[in-house]
């Protein structure tokens, strides 16, 4: 019989294993990709934080803004924490493959912050048709202290479609407050990434900074330190069963899904060279699927 003080205890929070601040040029950091971290934290695979101010968004604009590129296996999630943008296309999504990289254009803000993140799909999605889902960020649900971009929380879900057992949250601590997520059975990877303010979780954290913690279903405890909000990103899941098998813009299960998938971005890829100029009258170039 358990000892009543032992049966009655909180669980042991979970332990940061790795902090990192990526690296990158400019104002994108690339905080995590399927060579490094990925491998662990799959099916998170690629992250990137961005931050840039006015002076750089017009910088962007001036060279034409990001190159084309294509994508297959992933999806693609975009998440602003400070400013925002205006989006051309109605129909963004990666999946069997698109080439994307100018549909997106800053609105007239000072700054622009947010976070990029890739996931990997299961097999029965990794070639599918494209989706996408564009969203404000008033119309994503909320459940103290986190707004649920992907998955469900405290019996809140997402309008987001998304593969089962994940759970990427947005979420804003005041300065003292304190929280524990609970994770949802057999959900053993976590992580988070750090866009504002300070964080204590059980190892001081700033801004730019991502945390792993530990495999596990324990919580993850965690403080708002400092003296300004702490805003970041938060992901749990239950592992990625299968192995990552890269391209240079793709990542699938397996060395057959990667092969369709390249082969479709190059038909694709074609295709976008016959059709000539798409600029459309605001300067962005719709996502070519």
């Amino acid at each position: 019989m358990a000892h009543p003080a032992l049966k009655n205890a909180s669980p042991i929070p979970r332990r940061i294993v790795q902090q990192t601040r990526g690296h990158g040029e400019g104002f994108i950091t690339r905080l995590m990709s399927p060579g490094d971290l990925g491998q662990a934290l799959k099916p998170f695979v690629f992250l990137d934080i961005f931050d840039a101010d006015r002076a750089m968004l017009q910088a962007v604009e001036r060279s034409g803004g990001m190159p084309i590129h294509p994508h297959s296996g992933v999806a693609t999630v975009t998440v602003i924490t400070e400013g925002h943008a205006r989006y051309d296309d109605p129909a963004i999504g990666a999946g069997g493959g698109v080439w994307h990289g100018k549909e997106m254009t800053a609105g007239d803000v000072s700054r622009m912050q947010g976070f990029q993140l890739w996931l990997a799909l299961p097999p029965e999605l990794e070639n599918g048709p494209a989706e996408s889902r564009y969203i404000d960020a008033g119309d994503i649900p909320y459940a103290w202290p986190a707004h649920i971009i992907v998955g469900k929380y405290e019996d809140v879900r997402s309008p987001v479609p998304a593969p089962d057992g994940i759970n990427y949250l947005l979420v804003t601590m005041r300065p003292g407050e304190s929280w524990s997520y609970e994770p949802p059975p057999g959900h053993s990877v976590g992580w988070l990434a750090l866009a504002k303010g300070t964080l204590d979780a059980g190892s001081t954290m700033s801004a730019g900074e991502m945390a792993i913690f530990e495999n596990g279903e324990a919580p993850i405890s965690l403080q708002a330190s400092g003296d300004e909000d702490a805003v970041f990103v938060l992901g749990s899941a239950v592992p990625h069963p299968h192995p990552l098998h890269l391209g240079y813009y793709s990542v699938h299960t397996s060395a057959e899904a990667l092969a369709a998938g390249e082969r479709r971005i190059a038909e694709l890829g074609q295709k976008l060279k016959e059709a000539g100029d798409r600029q459309t009258a605001s300067g962005s170039v719709p996502v070519f699927r």
